[in-house]
C-alpha cells in the first residue's frame, strides 16, 4: 500500500510540474497590439529605419519585392541603400492572434506608403501587410518576419 501511495504521489508531481502555465491568449494578444502600436509610432517619429531595427529580433527576416533580407545588421544594410526620401508608412492590426504557448503571435491590417524617389516623383502603395512576433526572454515582443 506505502509503495502504491507514493507512485501516486509521485505521478502527481509529474503531473503538476509538466503542465505548462495557463495562457491568457487576450492579454498576450493585447501586448502584441501594444508592440505594433509602439512600432508604428516610432516609424511615424522617427523613421522607418529606426523602428524596423528598433523591433526586429536579431533573426528577423523581411521581405521587399523579390528579396529576402535574412537577419537584423542585413535590414539595417537594406535600409542605408534606400534612395526614397519623406517616407510615411502607417499600418494598424485587422487580426491579431497568439499561438496556445504564448510565445509567437502573428498580425495582419491594411499599411500605407508614400515617399519622393530621386526624381522627385510621389510614389505610394497601400496593401496588406503581415507580421509575425516572437516572445522574447525579457518578455517584450520583436517582429521575426515581415
Amino acid at each position: 500500500m506505502r509503495k502504491m501511495l507514493n507512485f501516486l504521489a509521485f505521478l502527481t508531481f509529474v503531473h503538476c510540474t509538466n503542465t505548462p502555465a495557463i495562457m491568457d491568449k487576450e492579454a498576450l494578444k493585447e501586448e502584441i497590439r501594444q508592440a505594433e502600436q509602439a512600432f508604428n509610432d516610432l516609424a511615424a517619429s522617427e523613421g522607418v529605419q529606426t523602428a524596423f531595427l528598433a523591433f526586429a529580433a536579431e533573426d528577423a527576416t523581411i521581405v521587399r519585392g523579390d528579396q529576402v533580407i535574412k537577419g537584423k545588421a542585413a535590414i539595417g544594410n537594406y535600409f542605408d541603400r534606400q534612395t526614397l526620401k519623406d517616407v510615411k508608412l502607417s499600418w494598424y492590426p485587422d487580426f491579431i492572434d497568439v499561438s496556445d504557448d504564448g510565445t509567437l503571435g502573428y498580425t495582419y491590417g491594411p499599411y500605407d506608403f508614400a515617399a519622393v524617389n530621386p526624381e522627385g516623383e510621389v510614389v505610394e502603395s497601400s496593401g496588406t501587410f503581415h507580421t509575425v512576433w516572437k516572445r522574447q526572454p525579457d518578455g517584450n515582443w520583436k517582429f521575426v518576419y515581415d
